[in-house]
């Protein structure tokens, strides 16, 4: 099991502090206060410190907690800024580059989960190999499947390596966010699905479709555009097992985030294992955690993630 952190070249993203259930962070040139459940120690500098720092701090609403609104709030400004603003990822490698555009939203979200970098930089290594190999045979370009892709910082991931990306979220809003986030990292021909995750790959299933990547991130609760509902607990194994069947059975890739407090990478890697029955022919698989470190040496865990390697 490994702990994974973004690497120091990212120099668009910082966590200043943390404690008293809260997160001071930087994004470019704006620092910001949000709650954070986990951060269940002191902070390292003092309330006026951060007052002085932060141009806005998100205020939680009344439903703040409740299943469905559990991020419902406001935005109080303490220092003018704009409503939205780009950073840039500069990768750990080379040809590993985008942009991203942020904005305060309604739900603590500004557009980006930054401890999620460690598994772009996965994505990106992988999906290259693959795009290496595919010349080499004269194969087709490999295909990459993003699902609950949100902003779509790993669907660039992979198509800045190379691959034929396909961006899936239930939100339109949120998939034409994305499509923007693409448009300004210079980059195009992602093919953009707005539906229910798990009707799409069970029809991709029977259609007979194969990726060679494929990205879950799977949220606790949600809806489908059309009502489905999902629910983590009851969904995810279904999920994996219909993944199972989508995804190449040789080179190729998984990688699965999840959020969700209560879940572990070792739940997490024991329900990979058999929604794919893997004994053997895999590569690897590994699990393991990813936090923040804050500018005080403290460590802030924020999700559990698997990749599978095939």
């Amino acid at each position: 099991m490994t702990i994974e952190s973004p690497g120091d070249f990212w120099k668009d993203y910082e966590l200043i502090d943390s404690g008293n259930f809260e997160k001071l962070e930087r994004f470019g040139k704006y620092y910001m206060s949000r709650p954070e459940p986990k951060a269940l120690w002191d902070k390292s500098l003092s309330d006026a410190e951060w007052s002085r720092l932060v141009h806005t701090r998100f205020r939680p609403g009344a439903g703040f907690g409740k299943a469905g609104k559990e991020d419902s709030g406001t935005w109080e400004r303490n220092r003018k800024m704009d409503d939205q603003w780009v950073i840039r990822y500069r990768g750990g490698q080379p040809g590993l580059d985008f942009s991203l555009r942020l904005g305060l939203t309604s739900f603590k979200h500004v557009g980006v989960f930054p401890e999620q970098s460690s598994n772009w930089e996965y994505i990106y290594r992988q999906t290259s190999e693959l795009v290496g190999k595919a010349k080499e045979t004269g194969a087709p370009r490999p295909k990459v499947l993003n699902l609950f892709a949100y902003t779509g910082a790993a669907s660039l991931a992979a198509k800045a390596a190379g691959a034929d990306v396909t961006h899936l979220d239930s939100v339109r809003q949120v998939v034409t966010w994305a499509r923007n986030n693409m448009e300004i990292s210079c980059l195009d021909n992602i093919r953009w699905v707005v539906e229910d995750a798990l009707k799409f790959a069970r029809r991709e299933a029977k259609r007979g479709n194969v990726y060679q990547g494929i990205i879950l991130d799977p949220p606790a609760y949600g809806h489908g555009p059309d009502g489905e509902k999902w629910k983590l607990d009851e969904c995810l194994y279904d999920m994996l097992k219909c993944v199972s069947s989508i995804l190449a059975p040789v080179d190729s890739f998984l990688v699965l985030n999840l959020y969700s407090n209560g879940y572990s990478a070792v739940l997490g890697e024991t329900l990979v294992k058999e929604a794919f029955c893997v004994k053997t022919g895999y590569k690897s698989i590994d699990c393991g955690e990813l936090v923040l470190h804050d500018n005080y040496g403290k460590n802030l865990p924020l999700s559990v993630f698997v990749r599978m390697s095939r």
